[in-house]
């Protein structure tokens, strides 16, 4: 089977399973894991930050950021096609009394300054509003298709933000793949932001874990906020171990698979009756829309699924397609040939 589902269906590399067996081990809770102490510390530098938390997921990662960055009866402008406010479940509602408000999401994955500007009483005395608390950023942007948030826009929403004495969290699942497309040092982009969550899981290959960077009294915050929704992790070195490997030998290699990206997105472009631009497509995901076939994504999915290759749905009848270090080019040519045999009417 050629799966295309997500990134988040890598498995640990050898390196990764030999450290599971050699990594220094404590309780994390009373943080006394060596190995996640490493870890955290190793990530913070990476991005800038002062400080780091190891958390089981990445909706656990972001609902902790917003449950530490908003006091409860605040609001949280998020992206109306954010995973955040998609698919994690509501939790900054359910869990801590927090609103959501949507945010119209352009076609790049931005959140427009004017639109967030809408999310702020005139009168912020009035009582009748709840307040913002928070902006969400979303980079690299999975429903826009892998798309990348440019340096000078994330520097606009710093600004709009620090007048507004608001912080942005940066959901940044996929935050390597956005600097990586860029080609810059992350540090570059996470200067822009308060706080940042990135998964460990998806391209990175690591078999579980997210981070979560910030100031040290932010984490702080976020550490407790974990141990109440039940991340307290005990020798969670275990999972720590590869993730440190995943950061130091898998950041570089994303280059592969942008590139296998793209290669994938011109043989799609070339099937009449599926709808793509190559030129869109600037990390690791692809998003295509399959009307043009008369059929509906669903039909697709199940139909590509039954000769051996995998896609997912992304509203809006897209399907998504996310290249991962699994993906070869021969899988791509050999997806492309698939598609032609089914639906490519002879002359």
């Amino acid at each position: 089977m050629i799966n295309f589902i997500s990134d988040t269906v890598t498995l640990p590399t050898e390196e990764m399973f030999k450290s599971i067996l050699n990594a220094e081990l404590g309780d994390d809770v009373y943080g006394e894991d060596i190995t996640v102490n490493t870890l955290e510390s190793v990530a913070a530098q990476i991005v800038g930050m002062e400080s780091a938390c190891f958390m089981p997921s990445g909706t656990m990662a972001n609902l902790s950021s917003i449950l530490a960055h908003c006091p409860r009866g605040s609001k949280v402008l998020v992206g109306n096609e954010s995973d955040i406010y998609i698919y994690e479940a509501g939790g900054a509602s359910v869990c801590g009394g927090i609103v959501y408000e949507a945010i119209p999401t352009q076609v790049d994955g931005s959140l427009s300054i004017p639109d967030l500007e809408k999310g702020f009483p005139v009168d912020k005395e009035d009582s009748q509003y709840a307040l913002p608390a928070l902006i969400c950023l979303e980079n690299s942007h999975n429903r826009c298709g892998g798309r990348v948030l440019p340096l000078n826009y994330l520097r606009e929403v710093a600004e709009f933000a620090a007048k507004k004495d608001v912080p942005i969290h940066m959901d940044g699942a996929r935050i390597f793949n956005a600097s990586i497309s860029l080609g810059i040092d992350i540090k570059e982009i996470t200067k822009y932001v308060d706080s940042i969550q990135f998964c460990l899981s998806k391209g990175l290959s690591a078999p579980v874990g997210s981070i979560v960077a910030g100031n040290r009294l932010f984490i702080e915050k976020v550490r407790r906020i974990r141990k109440m929704l039940g991340g307290g992790m005990r020798q969670s070195g275990i999972i720590a171990a590869p993730a440190l490997v995943a950061l130091k030998s898998m950041v570089n290699r994303l280059e592969i698979d942008h590139a296998n990206a793209k290669i994938l997105a011109e043989g799609l472009s070339t099937i009449k009756g599926i709808n793509i631009n190559p030129d869109l497509v600037e990390t690791n995901i692809v998003s295509f829309d399959v009307t043009g076939l008369n059929i509906s994504c669903f039909e697709f999915i199940n139909d590509m699924k039954k000769n051996g290759v995998q896609f997912s749905e992304m509203g809006h009848n897209r399907i998504r397609a996310v290249v991962h270090r699994h993906i070869t080019q021969k899988d791509i040519n050999d997806t492309i040939k698939t598609i032609e045999s089914l639906y490519c009417i002879p002359a």
